[in-house]
C-alpha cells in the first residue's frame, strides 16, 4: 500500500463491554464552563553539563500552586515546577547521570516508565525510596529505539497520591533512524507531547484523593491535558505529531476528532511501528502511548478540529496559515526485531489478573513488598501470558505494565494483535475474559515489577515483581524497601504513628490481616 491508499480503522479495538463507562463508580467527563487557554507545552529540561557523550540532569519533586481554574490556585506537585514537568530528552547511545531531588514533605520515587535500565533502583520503583533533603545520583546508558516514554512517582503504596497530585511528566528518547525519517520533529510546534489526566475540583480548586479514591481507580469529570483545562493548540504546520500520554489513574481515553479526522498513528509505547496505521477511532489505557500525524491539508485559516474523549469535547485545533506540505509520510518506519523463544522447554510465564476494587490480585495473591513471584535468565526471550478473568460481559479491561523494557504482542486469544500493536510495548490493555500472549526479553539484571496499571489496582495489590537473573549470579540478593520500614518514614514525615496513617490503599489489607511484607 502506498501513503495514499490506505486502510482506516473506525473502531476501538477493544471489547466495548468492558469498557470503563460501565464501572458503577465511573466518573463521566464534563464540558468545563471556563474560558479556552492555551494549550501548556512543556519546556525541554536543560542538562546540568553535557558532552559529546554524557549528560548531566537534576531533577526535582517539588510541592507548588498552580493556575488551573480562575479563582484560588490548586495546590499541586511537579517535578522541577508547580505541576508535571520539563520533557526530559534522552538520546540512545549516551551516559546520563541523573540527580533525583525530593523537595517534598515525604518520601517519593522516580520510575522511569518503558526506559529499558537495570532494577530495582534505577528503574525507581517502590525500593527505591528519595527521602526529604537527601538527593540519590543515579547512572545509566540509554540504548533503545526513539520512542515516547514517561517519568512517574512509584511509592508503593502511595502511588496514586503522588501521580494524582501531578507527578508524572513525558520522556522523549531520540535515535539516528528516527531523525532521518520525513517525520514532524520542531518540539513545541509540530512535535508536541499531550498528557491526558482527570480530576476534580473542590469549591476551592483543590484536589482531594482520599475523598474521590476508588479501589477501582480514582477518576475526575475535569478533563487536563498538560495540566490545561479547556485547551486549544495553534496550528501553524499542515502537519502535526502528538506524542499522546495516558496519564490518569484509571480513565481510558476514547479519542476521536471532528469530521472523522484521520489519524495516522506512527509510534506505540516503545518506539515506531512497522508502517503507519490510520484510524478515525484511538483507544489508550492507562500508561499507554501513541504517536500519531494529523494532517490538516484539507482545512484553512480560521477553521477548528476539536478532539473528543467519547462525546466530549476535551481541546481545540486553532488552524492558522500553514506552508503546504506534500512529503508523505513513509510506507515502512522501522524494522521490529525481537528476538525469538530458543528454548522449547522455556516456561511460560503465568500472569492471571483477576478481581475488581479491593479484592484485586495476581496469581490469586496481593502483592507482597520482599517477594520474590517469577524469575527469568538475563538475555533470554520467553512467553508471558497475561490473562483478565473478569468476567467478559461485566467486567473491565486490565492494562498491564512490566518494567524493565519492552515486550512484543503474539496474539489475543490465540488471534492476531490490534493492528496498531505490531511495534515495542510495556503496556497492554487486556480485554476482560483475554488471554495476550507476549514475548519478553530482559537486558539488565535486577528485580522488576509487574502490575496492572489502573493505579489503585497496583497500590491495592494487583501486582507482584520477578528477579532478572544471571547464571553467574542466580541468586543475588538485592535490599528491598519492606512495608514496616515505608510506614515508619512515612509517619515520622507526616508527624503521626503508623497505625494512624491515612492510606486508602491499605485499608483492605489492615481489614483481612494481610501482610504487605
Amino acid at each position: 500500500m502506498t501513503a495514499k491508499q490506505h486502510q482506516v480503522y473506525d473502531h476501538y479495538f477493544f471489547n466495548e463491554s468492558a469498557y470503563d463507562y460501565h464501572d458503577g463508580g465511573y466518573v463521566k467527563l464534563e464540558e468545563p464552563d471556563v474560558p479556552a487557554s492555551r494549550l501548556n507545552i512543556p519546556a525541554i529540561l536543560a542538562p546540568d553539563q553535557e558532552t559529546d557523550t554524557d549528560v548531566w540532569y537534576t531533577v526535582s519533586a517539588q510541592t507548588g500552586e498552580t493556575q488551573l481554574l480562575p479563582g484560588e490556585k490548586t495546590k499541586t506537585w511537579g517535578y522541577n515546577q508547580s505541576l508535571l514537568g520539563p520533557t526530559i530528552v534522552f538520546e540512545s547511545g549516551k551516559n546520563y547521570h541523573v540527580t533525583l531531588k525530593n523537595d517534598l514533605p515525604e518520601l517519593t520515587t522516580f520510575h522511569w516508565h518503558g526506559l529499558d535500565v537495570p532494577g530495582p533502583y534505577v528503574d525507581g520503583g517502590c525500593h527505591a525510596p528519595v527521602y526529604p533533603g537527601k538527593p540519590r545520583k543515579i547512572d545509566f546508558t540509554v540504548n533503545q529505539p526513539a520512542a515516547t516514554l514517561w517519568l512517574h512517582a512509584h511509592p508503593c503504596p502511595l502511588t496514586g497520591w503522588d501521580v494524582w497530585h501531578g507527578l508524572a511528566t513525558a520522556v522523549v528518547v531520540k535515535d539516528e533512524h528516527e531523525a532521518q525519517l520525513p517525520l514532524p520533529r520542531n518540539y513545541g510546534v509540530d512535535d508536541i507531547p499531550l498528557i491526558l489526566q482527570d480530576r476534580r475540583f473542590d469549591e476551592h480548586n483543590q484536589w482531594d484523593y482520599d475523598k474521590d479514591y476508588d479501589p477501582d481507580g480514582t477518576a475526575g469529570p475535569t478533563a487536563l491535558i498538560n495540566g490545561t483545562v479547556n485547551p486549544y493548540f495553534d496550528v501553524t504546520t499542515q502537519k502535526l505529531r502528538l506524542r499522546i500520554l495516558d496519564g490518569s489513574n484509571r480513565r481510558e481515553w476514547r479519542l476521536h476528532l471532528s469530521d472523522d479526522l484521520e489519524m495516522a498513528q506512527i509510534g506505540s509505547d516503545g518506539g515506531l511501528l512497522p508502517e503507519p496505521v490510520y484510524l478515525t477511532k484511538l483507544m489508550l489505557t492507562c500508561a499507554e502511548r501513541d504517536e500519531i500525524v494529523l494532517d490538516f491539508e484539507q482545512y484553512h485559516p480560521g477553521d477548528e478540529v476539536t478532539l473528543y474523549s467519547d462525546d466530549v469535547p476535551i481541546m481545540k485545533f486553532r488552524i492558522h496559515e500553514f506552508k503546504a506540505d506534500p512529503t508523505p509520510l513513509p510506507d515502512h518506519l522501522a524494522d521490529v526485531d525481537y528476538p525469538e523463544v530458543e528454548d522449547p522447554n522455556a516456561p511460560i510465564h503465568q500472569v492471571v489478573m483477576s478481581g475488581t476494587d479491593e479484592e484485586v490480585e495476581i496469581n490469586g495473591r496481593k502483592f507482597g513488598m520482599m517477594r520474590i513471584d517469577d524469575r527469568q535468565e538475563l538475555g533470554k526471550a520467553e512467553y508471558w501470558d497475561i490473562t483478565n478473568t473478569n468476567d467478559c460481559c461485566g467486567g473491565m479491561i486490565h492494562p498491564y505494565h512490566t518494567h524493565g523494557g519492552s515486550f512484543k504482542v503474539v496474539s489475543r486469544n490465540g488471534k492476531a494483535p490490534y493492528p496498531n500493536e505490531l511495534g515495542y510495548k510495556d503496556t497492554i490493555g487486556v480485554n476482560a475474559g483475554e488471554t495476550v500472549r507476549v514475548k519478553m526479553r530482559f537486558n539488565y539484571p535486577g528485580v522488576f515489577m509487574y502490575h496492572c496499571h489502573i493505579i489503585e489496582h497496583e497500590d491495592g495489590g494487583m501486582m507482584a515483581q520477578l528477579q532478572v537473573y544471571t547464571q553467574d549470579h542466580p541468586h543475588k540478593k538485592y535490599r528491598l524497601m519492606d512495608m514496616d520500614t515505608l510506614l515508619q518514614e512515612l509517619a515520622k514525615e507526616r508527624h503521626c504513628q503508623p497505625d494512624e496513617l491515612v492510606i486508602r490503599s491499605l485499608e483492605y489489607y489492615k481489614e483481612h490481616g494481610i501482610d504487605m511484607c
